[in-house]
């Protein structure tokens, strides 16, 4: 059991699941999503995931290392989920589900120890913005100026 709470998400994307797979994966869209981010990915079970972008000093920094567990596209994806400078690793699982007017998108993100709760802070506030910033990307083609 965590020690932590298991953060759980579930949003409806008007768009198919290979779509908002496509938003989840792609480079692009999460160079969009996250201010630039970018999304280093092998989808493959091992394969590292990570976020890099510019660090305080202008040098490219990971500020999210990942690293997949299972890939089962576009329905499903687990990954580790360590926020630099932390080592401590949580998990998320990503599960899309066509449903008759939409896709359903459950997020959850656990496994989390008891001393990272400034790491489970940030995501609890995170994930919202995100799904909501990858919803609006994908059903219009843009997204809100988060500045």
């Amino acid at each position: 059991m965590d020690a932590l709470p298991a953060l759980k998400y579930v949003f409806y994307f008007a768009a198919t699941p290979e779509k908002v797979w496509e938003g989840f994966v792609s480079p692009e869209t999460n160079r969009i999503i996250f201010m630039g981010a970018e999304l280093e990915i092998e989808l493959r079970p091992g394969g590292p995931m990570n976020f890099v972008g510019p660090g305080p000093d202008g040098k490219p920094m990971t500020y999210v290392r990942c690293q997949i567990l299972e890939v089962e596209a576009p329905r499903f994806l687990r990954y580790t989920f360590a926020m630099t400078p932390s080592t401590k690793r949580s998990r998320v699982t990503i599960e899309l589900k066509p449903e008759s007017e939409a896709t359903r998108v459950a997020v959850t993100h656990d496994g989390w120890d008891a001393d990272d709760a400034p790491t489970h802070a940030q995501c609890t506030d995170g994930w919202p913005r995100i799904l909501s910033r990858l919803k609006t990307l994908i059903e219009t083609g843009k997204t809100f100026n988060p500045h």
